[in-house]
């Protein structure tokens, strides 16, 4: 735990949501350590995956987890209501849940734009634009009615501020199992920037920050060598990120010490949006 305010989280209390994945479990654990009180949402969460995700710090008391659809109104709300009754209304919100199309998936939702399903199209935007905004409105709503401000922090992706380079995918078809990064996410992704931009202007006056985290691609062991070294080419560092090195922008956005920032976008990215 920290002693100086400026970046203290201790008692804050926190929701994450897809607080049980990669980039979610790391947050998770880093604001744990530093004294907040951190409830996790997720679709398919529960203790068991907690206990998967996060080990002993899963029966932890500062630590609650909730089964969420953030693309349900009245889950959210069942949500938020469990951890008001046990810790009262949420300091900071981290909109970390989202869903995206891995070089991995089947050919009918990774093929030509031309063809993309606008089944697949619906339900990337549900969760990744709906979601975030369904989250924040329940939060901030509860946020602005106690008059004690707070802070939201909205995750974006490089793929929402630039477009998808292709050519990182295209030995994919070399092996006979062509992938284009789709659409759908970029698309929904973009949207969270504006997202952004409006609450923090409508909620300025309430003390109710509203900022977004950029992150770059994270490395994962699921990934193929050809596909890292193509897009760690992209990247000035000469890396992926780990899962972990976002946590202290998160942090920091969520402390006093980013008390005159909203409306803002931290891009950490390895360099990737410079070139």
């Amino acid at each position: 735990m920290t002693s100086d305010p400026l970046f203290s989280v201790e008692g804050k209390v926190v929701v994450v949501t897809g607080g049980l994945g990669q980039i979610g479990s790391e947050l998770v654990r880093a604001l744990h350590a530093r004294g907040a009180r951190v409830a996790v949402f997720g679709r398919s969460a529960s203790i068991e995956a907690a206990g998967e995700a996060l080990g002993e710090m899963a029966h932890d008391e500062r630590l609650t987890i909730h089964r969420v659809d953030i693309t349900d109104r009245e889950s959210i709300n069942q949500g938020l209501d469990a951890v008001e009754s046990l810790w009262g209304v949420p300091d900071a919100l981290v909109n970390n849940a989202g869903l995206d199309t891995q070089p991995s998936a089947p050919p009918e939702v990774s093929g030509p734009f031309e063809d993309f399903p606008v089944e697949t199209f619906r339900e990337v935007v549900d969760v990744n634009l709906v979601g975030t905004f369904l989250m924040v409105q329940a939060v901030g709503k509860r946020m602005r009615s106690v008059g004690q401000g707070g802070s939201i922090v909205n995750v974006g992706s490089i793929y929402g501020m630039l477009s998808p380079v292709q050519d990182i995918y295209a030995y994919r078809a070399e092996q006979g199992s062509p992938f284009t990064k789709p659409v759908a996410y970029s698309a929904a992704k973009s949207g969270v920037y504006n997202l952004t931009r409006y609450c923090a202007t409508y909620w300025a006056r309430h003390g109710i920050r509203v900022n977004t985290l950029t992150p770059s691609g994270v490395a994962r062991d699921s990934q193929d060598d050809t596909f890292r070294e193509n897009y760690t080419a992209r990247i000035p560092i000469g890396r992926m990120a780990a899962a972990d090195e976002f946590n202290a922008a998160v942090i920091f956005m969520i402390a006093d010490g980013s008390r005159y920032m909203t409306g803002s976008n931290v891009v950490v990215d390895g360099g990737w949006t410079a070139w």
